[in-house]
């Protein structure tokens, strides 16, 4: 029996409800499969900031160094909504992402002939949809420095900095370009080189980069013209590659083909191991949601996805991911569904989806 070590970190609002099910379908896992999955458990977010005064304690951030990948729920809580506030529970997650080194960012976005009709996009428009944004998570704006605010004589100002390395955006690209040598083999860089001297040095790097592999195709599009394809014309797309901010901005507007937030999983992953796996962080792209905490409205199929990466990219267990998969799949088939997504029925729980993954292991 093989045994593996999940730290879980359920956080903020729904997060704790979707990562539920998440350990119930690991659970179906384990019974067929004849693997033991060791759970440990620490807050984030909001729940760590009540009970000690930070989203994230050094000591969770050792016990994830620890384990051989993480769940994680959903950080956020409108109490500590205040701009001015210094301790956020977002920062639980950044602060995951950086000190584990956890700089690819992995978000599918595939639609299902059988959620078809939840998409609010016509269905001539999304069918056959099938592409995975790469997104660079450790640098960028949400990390670089100067960033700060301060009264100055014209009053309030701030500033963010938008700052990358060369050796950041090789790493990235050589993440974007394996996955893309395993798919259709086209990876679509997205920048904004018109303006950005930090996109202008990342198409540079693109380039150079994909001098190293002759066989897969490369092509630019700015990020504002990015967000029209995304909706307009999904199909075109293979392996997206780009920044953190944008990264952030275009999955969830890539979400709406899927018709809900609640459908999309994603992994963050750091340096891979000769097998091609390796440590990771991984989470539904949704928030912590809290005006339907505590409801059962809330939606666990990313999660459940997310959990199926994690079987595949931290523990090996290709098999295993694609039963998890196919599992979400015939649930779906069958009409199993969430009120985001249900067309013309009130919906299953939380925990009745959970369940109709599970029974379908």
């Amino acid at each position: 029996m093989t045994a593996f070590n999940i730290m879980l970190a359920p956080g903020d609002g729904i997060g704790p409800e979707v990562t539920a099910q998440a350990v119930k379908v690991l659970h179906k896992v384990s019974d067929r499969f004849g693997h033991r999955f060791q759970f440990t458990e620490e807050p984030v977010g909001g729940v760590a900031i009540e009970r000690y005064g930070t989203a994230l304690r050094e000591e969770a951030l050792r016990r994830a160094k620890g384990s051989d990948a993480i769940l994680f729920g959903a950080v956020g809580d409108p109490r500590y909504d205040d701009p001015t506030g210094t301790v956020r529970p977002e920062q639980a997650l950044l602060k995951l992402r950086g000190g584990l080194g956890l700089f690819a960012n992995l978000r599918p976005v595939r639609i299902s002939e059988s959620t078809i009709d939840a998409s609010p996009l016509k269905p001539e428009k999304v069918a056959g949809t099938d592409f995975i944004v790469i997104r660079e998570l450790t640098g960028g704006i949400y990390f670089g420095r100067p960033q700060r605010r301060w009264l100055s004589e014209d009053g309030r100002a701030a500033v963010d900095t938008m700052h990358y390395t060369e050796p950041e955006v090789q790493r990235i690209m050589h993440v974007a370009f394996r996955f893309a040598s395993q798919r259709r083999k086209r990876v679509t860089s997205v920048d904004k080189a018109n303006v950005l001297d930090t996109s202008r040095l990342w198409r540079e790097i693109a380039e150079e980069t994909a001098a190293q592999y002759p066989d897969i195709t490369l092509e630019h599009v700015l990020v504002d013209a990015c967000a029209m394809h995304i909706v307009n014309q999904p199909t075109r797309f293979d392996v997206i590659v780009t920044t953190n901010m944008f990264g952030d901005i275009l999955t969830d507007e890539a979400a709406v083909i899927a018709g809900s937030l609640g459908m999309m999983p994603s992994a963050c992953l750091g340096d891979l191991r000769e097998d091609g796996t390796g440590f990771g962080l991984y989470e539904p792209i949704h928030g912590s949601a809290p005006d339907i905490a505590g409801q059962g409205r809330a939606n666990p199929v990313g999660m459940i996805l997310s959990t199926a990466m994690m079987l595949r990219h931290s523990l090996g267990l290709s098999r295993e991911a694609e039963t998890v998969e196919s599992a979400v799949a015939l649930a779906l088939a069958d009409g199993c569904r969430t009120a985001d997504i249900a067309t013309d029925t009130q919906g299953l729980t939380t925990w009745q989806m959970g369940d109709a993954v599970a029974s379908r292991i």
